[in-house]
């Protein structure tokens, strides 16, 4: 019998998941763990490769033992990943050299300002879709390169690999057969030309990062390499990788141009897909490849908030405000407005459409009458209001509001929210019966390598609906909402912009 079941190896930014999908691509089995998070500095997060590696093997173990299945049972195994975290290791014992540096540390903003001063903005951005920030990988490798010592000539020697995330788990998989990594993350080093769709030599001497240690680019549904067989206790072939933001849109079947979807996860990231046409933002989003397969390439383009669901959490770790994330819906629908209080939550910088690195998070608005209540909504808000600064730049650069917006990620659980967003974007909120289209976009592009599904119409009659959220909210209601959160903002941003 032909083999339809996938793994998916869905390693975030806080915890690794394994995923067994099925043919229908209904989850059958699933293991998770959450890993340390490392703080050395402030504005500086790591995270220990070594941790990331043994929990995504020991979740794959977990999830095909609840699945009731073996490797050998698996058609493939599918990758996705937190973009940009950085790691670097030596070829020949394949150790790490240093924790990996996160996508949301921001140690590379002094470089990037420099970049930016040296008048590179134009030709990163021309080629890369990419704007100039430590958000993305080029400046953390550099970073590392500089202050292992001994590691700039290993690299330059090719002694070392760099890898996101994804290319790490490949090359560990394969027992250090296989150094490669697909285009979606490839597209967020700051590296490589999305156009040419090839490292770029120029960038790389500019950022200063050997073309050596990079790894080879694939389409994402593509034929990796096949695992080590003592690890899962068979071979199977790696036949799909993509980046955790281009793998929910490709999980919520956002095949066509027009078509959006949001996550929200630990931050909140929307892609908008725009076909084969790579436009370019005028309001500081980025473009980005969506997937490519059998060499097309589909474009998108991208807002990027780097808090989210960061913010909640900080509610419930950092200041004690609420015991359990989902203790927000209930406190944001207890009270009748939001009193005035609004959160900007610049805890890592502001993304898109902003990009301040320097940026810190903001409460305003606070009153002896404010509570544990207003914040938690000002946390949830603050979500909406980002986005609906994302949906009205992609409008501006062309590439028009979404009739629909698709929601994934953890917080799309909660009914207050994806209410309260509809309204803010005027928009129709569609949440899909399985949240995790993150897992499910790279499930998809393994089962298209090797045959379980036969092309995107086939997948998009895997897609349903659980919930539709219709705007509520009048022209003029609306209005004062938007002027505060555009106050709080400005105010975040301050004289230095």
């Amino acid at each position: 019998m032909a083999k339809t079941h996938i793994l998916v190896i869905d390693q975030g930014t806080t915890s690794t998941r394994s995923i067994v999908f099925d043919h229908a691509a209904r989850r059958v089995g699933i293991a998770q763990a959450e890993f340390a998070q490392h703080y050395p500095q402030p504005g500086w997060v790591e995270h220990d490769p070594e941790d990331i590696w043994r929990d995504a093997l020991a979740t794959a173990r977990d999830a095909l033992a609840a699945s009731g299945l073996t490797a050998q049972d698996l058609a493939a195994i599918g990758i996705t990943n937190q973009r940009e975290t950085a790691v670097v290791w030596d070829r020949a014992t394949g150790e790490p050299i240093h924790r990996a540096i996160v996508w949301q540390d921001r140690r590379g903003a002094p470089r990037c300002q420099e970049l930016k001063a040296d008048g590179a903005e134009d030709l990163v951005r021309a080629r890369t879709g990419l704007l100039i920030d430590p958000y993305f990988s080029a400046t953390k490798i550099a970073w590392m390169l500089d202050h292992v010592a001994g590691a700039r000539a290993r690299a330059e020697r090719g002694d070392l690999a760099f890898g996101t995330i994804d290319s790490f788990l490949l090359w560990r998989l394969t027992g250090g057969a296989v150094h490669a990594t697909d285009i979606t993350n490839a597209s967020r080093t700051m590296l490589y030309d999305i156009h040419r769709q090839c490292w770029d030599a120029e960038l790389c001497r500019l950022l200063r990062v050997p073309e050596a240690m990079l790894p080879q680019v694939h389409d994402n549904a593509h034929l990796y390499g096949t695992t080590d067989p003592a690890l899962l206790g068979a071979a199977v072939p790696v036949a799909g990788i993509a980046g955790d933001q281009q793998a929910a849109l490709f999980g919520q079947a956002c095949f066509d141009p027009g078509m959006a979807k949001s996550t929200y996860g630990t931050g909140c990231f929307m892609l908008l897909n725009t076909g084969e046409e790579a436009v370019e933002s005028q309001h500081r989003l980025l473009t980005t490849p969506a997937y490519r397969l059998d060499g097309r390439t589909t474009y998108a383009l991208e807002g990027s908030i780097f808090v989210a669901g960061a913010a909640v959490k900080w509610l419930r770790d950092g200041i004690g405000v609420i015991t359990h994330a989902s203790q927000t819906d209930d406190l944001a629908t207890r009270i009748p407005d939001n009193h005035g209080v609004y959160m900007v939550p610049a805890f890592a910088g502001l993304g898109a459409p902003h990009w301040d690195p320097e940026a810190r998070g903001a409460i305003y608005g606070l009153t002896l009458g404010a509570g544990a209540a207003h914040l938690a909504r000002a946390a949830l808000e603050a979500v909406a209001f980002q986005t609906m600064d994302l949906v009205e730049a992609m409008a501006a650069d062309g590439g028009g509001r979404p009739a629909i917006l698709r929601v994934d990620g953890g917080m799309a659980a909660n009914d207050w929210l994806c209410g309260f967003l509809a309204d803010m974007i005027d928009t129709p909120v569609e949440r899909p019966d399985d949240l995790e289209t993150t897992a499910r976009g790279a499930a998809f592009h393994a089962g298209l390598a090797t045959g379980v599904w036969s092309g995107l119409d086939h997948l998009s009659t895997l897609w349903s609906r659980e919930r539709c959220f219709e705007p509520d909210m009048t022209a003029e209601a609306r209005a004062p909402l938007v002027a505060g959160w555009r106050d709080a903002v400005r105010r975040t941003l301050g004289p230095r912009r």
